[in-house]
């Protein structure tokens, strides 16, 4: 803000546009409020601040005020279930929450003790405040730091919590700090070539550990400015903002990407420099689509919110005279990051494999969480010597490129063989020749083979019975393919607000639909 204090820094769909002395002076006035609404007696007080806010000015604001208040900001799920955000704020002992009486109202989620409103903040706060708050921008930073007390924190201390996602069990709070963001925002720096003129969309909820990252501190720390929306799947309207707007960097997951694909127009991705996703398998038909019509390719990344959460990131292939290097590979989540180290070892011996052999993916580096919240347990579970046990198969290529294969949670082990959910969805998905994902399948027990195959489907014109005729025709092993009666066809491929598929949904549908019964709602 002090190097770059007129240019813009935040903007949102609701119309509001701050420069970056704006914003600083917006944050410095919000945290005095912040700090006074959650101090105790004796100086003692909230050490977590929750933030139930959509991706926006405000909620971009709330955060750095409640950092500069000296408190860890908590981005709370509103996209999860009531007992699982119940659950969130239990454990971090969350007693105040800043949201908006507009956002409740559109959520149809009622008020609660220790709710702030953003509504009546600027009434609370008063013209004096901001007033004295745009004056201290002119400060010299130390002076102004000196002023705050998050300033008095250290790298390793706590910077936020970030649930997971939950899509295969309960929400874990992760527990990350300042040094494990710090990394992240550093390795992105140098993949790729940010400068002052750069505008990023930012569609990804501060909740998901990437959209907090990536969207929120990224921008924030390099100068360059950050546009926000409210719902990721909101395809025209996140187009008609990337046009006005000029985005040139864009992060998403797949599924939103398919979305965009659809509906955007090339003008309005015209200005696009790098499109970057995560979160799941970018599977080539669509991206070759959206390279088709924008004429830029997406670049897949991989992570994981223990990993803060960029791990792994391709990057664009560089092509100058005496300098050309391959950046990314087509299916593969790139190479790791600045910082960042990876093994692909046994998943029972932990034994490295070696070039071009499927093994469970390790990660190390200074992005690696500090743990799980008050879970000691937990957290030993999935390190081992200092290396993240992500829970993913991969293999390396000679030029050191990873391909994920699946997840070793979603193998079904079938009369006694490993088959990967991931390799029959991507089957099932050349057959039916579509660019956005029609079928998840998932495992059941089974009595005779130990786990059986179910596959849901969306769509009128998906017919089983030819798909598994073309898969026969490909040489699909037969243990691949699920059996014709269990296949069954759902209104809409159950995901979590992160864009993720919601795998504890599937196998609840698909528990349902095997047995008759009404899917669960």
């Amino acid at each position: 803000a002090k190097r770059y204090p007129r240019r813009l820094c935040l903007a949102d769909s609701g119309g509001t546009e701050l420069s970056f002395r704006r914003a600083l002076a917006g944050s410095l006035a919000l945290s005095r409020r912040v700090a006074a609404v959650t101090a105790g007696q004796n100086g003692g007080g909230d050490a977590m601040v929750g933030i139930l806010l959509p991706p926006s000015v405000a909620g971009a604001l709330i955060n750095v005020a409640v950092m500069m208040a000296g408190k860890v900001p908590v981005n709370l799920n509103y996209t999860t279930s009531a007992e699982s955000l119940e659950a969130a704020i239990a454990q971090c002992g969350i007693r105040t929450i800043f949201t908006s009486r507009k956002f409740l109202e559109a959520l149809e989620m009622p008020e609660r003790e220790g709710m702030v409103m953003a509504e009546s903040l600027n009434e609370e706060i008063g013209p004096a405040a901001r007033a004295l708050a745009l004056a201290a921008t002119l400060l010299p930073v130390r002076l102004i730091a000196a002023l705050f007390p998050g300033s008095r924190r250290t790298m390793d201390d706590v910077a936020t919590i970030i649930f997971s996602s939950g899509s295969t069990a309960v929400p874990k709070g992760v527990v990350l700090t300042h040094h494990n963001i710090i990394s992240n925002v550093e390795a992105m720096q140098q993949i790729f070539d940010i400068g002052p003129d750069d505008r990023m969309i930012g569609v990804l909820p501060f909740f998901h550990s990437f959209g907090f990252t990536a969207t929120l501190w990224l921008p924030l720390t390099n100068g360059f400015a950050a546009v926000y929306h409210n719902n990721p799947l909101a395809a025209r309207a996140v187009g008609k903002l990337c046009g006005k707007y000029r985005i040139t960097f864009l992060l998403a997951t797949p599924t939103f990407l398919q979305a965009y694909a659809k509906v955007c127009t090339e003008a309005q991705f015209a200005s696009l420099r790098y499109v970057v996703v995560g979160a799941e398998k970018l599977k080539k038909t669509l991206a070759d689509a959206f390279k088709e019509k924008f004429h830029i390719e997406p670049l897949e990344g991989y992570g994981a919110t223990e990993l803060s959460p960029a791990a792994t990131m391709s990057m664009p292939d560089i092509d100058e005279p005496g300098n050309e290097q391959v950046g990314h590979k087509a299916g593969s989540i790139g190479q790791p990051i600045p910082g960042v180290a990876a093994r692909i070892v046994d998943p029972e011996t932990f034994v490295d494999r070696k070039v071009g052999e499927e093994g469970l993916l390790l990660i190390r580096g200074a992005n690696v969480m500090k743990g799980y919240l008050g879970d000691p347990e937990r957290t030993a579970s999935v390190m081992r010597d200092g290396w993240y046990i992500t829970g993913d198969i991969a293999r390396f290529d000679n030029d050191g490129f990873i391909t994920l294969t699946d997840r070793l949670s979603r193998f079904a082990k079938i009369a006694g063989e490993m088959v990967p959910l991931a390799g029959v969805e991507e089957a099932i998905q050349t057959a039916t020749g579509a660019t956005e994902q029609r079928c998840v399948v998932t495992s059941l027990p089974d009595p005779d083979r130990g786990e059986r195959l179910v596959a849901l489907f969306v769509g009128e014109d998906f017919d089983p019975a030819s798909v598994l005729a073309q898969l026969t025709q490909a040489g699909l092993p037969n243990l691949w393919m699920p059996r014709r009666e269990a296949f069954h066809r759902i209104e809409a491929i159950p995901l979590l607000g992160t864009g993720k598929l919601d795998l504890k949904k599937v196998k609840e549908l698909a528990a349902a639909l095997e047995a008759g019964a009404p899917p669960p709602v």
